[in-house]
């Protein structure tokens, strides 16, 4: 290759800059694509959310922030030429310009492949599944380039999102382990496990130059056979008071089962329907007599809601009085200083809004 052919190659004074137009790209390197090297005085173009790594013979030199530079290299066109014709034109003196985007990546997927164990106060050892998404961005330029991209032209999300989600998913271990709460709270604290698993993953994500600014709890759900177990225990608790009719009404329907069950014919049938509507009766005797019980338990309930503390020694007087019977100090009225509503004497809590009565 002669020295003019050398000489002709392109080695003008250029601006360097990244217009980003993916959603994806963490790492670009800039392509030298019309001109062999980068020239002393180009101009480099940060762009706001960007840094730029500036790789000057095979280290990074200097880290550029948001703005306008003018770079100074060795790469001087005349003297870089005379250097390069040993090597047939290409120069000894090399440098790069690394673009590193500092936008916070976001609603990234995380999810458990395998259950997480837990030991829990009410069902035991079970296992949970959960899913969420995840935020991230690049903290440290320089860390982030000799750990995880090295000298690749291109690093995308996707490369880096594989990595990550092993490390959510720890901290989603640690923090349902820290925290000790019941299998039945786990939904009322979905935003303080995110928080807790931000500050447990935290120190992973450090360790490659980025920082994860938010992780959200999504759905953490329980094995099949333990949502049937609560779903039953939730029936027992609505139909805890109403116990005495329900059994009544299976009570029915097994009268009417058994009145319709004719089949066979012979007195050994029939002695089984007796036997059973015995029982039945049995049945509804007991739930009768409990019935009456809880009526009179409900009367002397009712009477007594209807008194009232005397403001002055404390015993108790019908409601409505104006002068205790027991004293004869007057009884002075409390309203709530929120909705007006009128209070007992007693009362801590306002029982129509709840605000505390002072």
């Amino acid at each position: 290759m002669g020295l003019f052919n050398i000489f002709s190659k392109k080695q003008l004074l250029k601006v360097i800059e990244w217009e980003d137009s993916s959603k994806d790209t963490l790492v670009y390197r800039y392509p030298l694509t019309d001109r062999e090297e980068i020239m002393n005085s180009s101009t480099l173009v940060v762009r706001p959310s960007q840094v730029a790594l500036f790789i000057h013979k095979g280290e990074i030199a200097d880290i550029f922030a948001p703005g306008s530079y003018k770079l100074s290299t060795e790469n001087i066109p005349i003297i870089t030429k005379l250097l390069a014709l040993p090597t047939g034109g290409d120069s000894p003196i090399k440098a790069e310009i690394y673009y590193i985007n500092t936008k916070q990546f976001t609603a990234n997927k995380w999810g458990t492949q395998n259950p997480i164990m837990m030991r829990d106060n009410d069902f035991g050892n079970i296992r949970l599944r959960g899913y969420g998404i995840y935020s991230f961005k690049v903290d440290d330029a320089k860390l982030f380039m000799k750990e995880m991209f090295g000298t690749n032209q291109v690093y995308t999300l996707s490369d880096v999102t594989e990595y990550l989600k092993p490390l959510i998913v720890e901290g989603v271990t640690d923090a349902i382990a820290e925290s000790k709460i019941s299998a039945l709270d786990l939904a009322a604290n979905y935003k303080e496990f995110g928080t807790k698993i931000t500050e447990c993953a935290q120190e992973q994500f450090e360790k490659v130059g980025l920082k994860l600014t938010n992780c959200v709890i999504e759905n953490l759900s329980l094995p099949e056979e333990v949502e049937k177990a609560l779903d039953e225990r939730t029936k027992l608790g609505v139909l805890e008071d109403k116990m005495g009719t329900y059994t009544q009404m299976k009570a029915a329907n097994a009268m009417e089962d058994a009145a319709k069950n004719t089949s066979g014919g012979n007195m050994a049938g029939l002695g089984i329907g007796l036997g059973a509507g015995g029982a039945i009766g049995n049945l509804f005797a007991n739930n009768l007599s409990t019935t009456n019980m809880s009526k009179v338990e409900n009367k002397q309930a009712e009477q007594k809601a209807q008194t009232k503390k005397c403001t002055n020694c404390q015993k108790d007087i019908p409601m409505g009085v104006k002068f205790c019977p027991e004293c004869g100090a007057k009884q002075e009225e409390r309203f709530c200083s929120n909705c007006g509503e009128k209070l007992n004497v007693d009362a801590k809590f306002c029982p129509n809004c709840g605000t505390k009565v002072e």
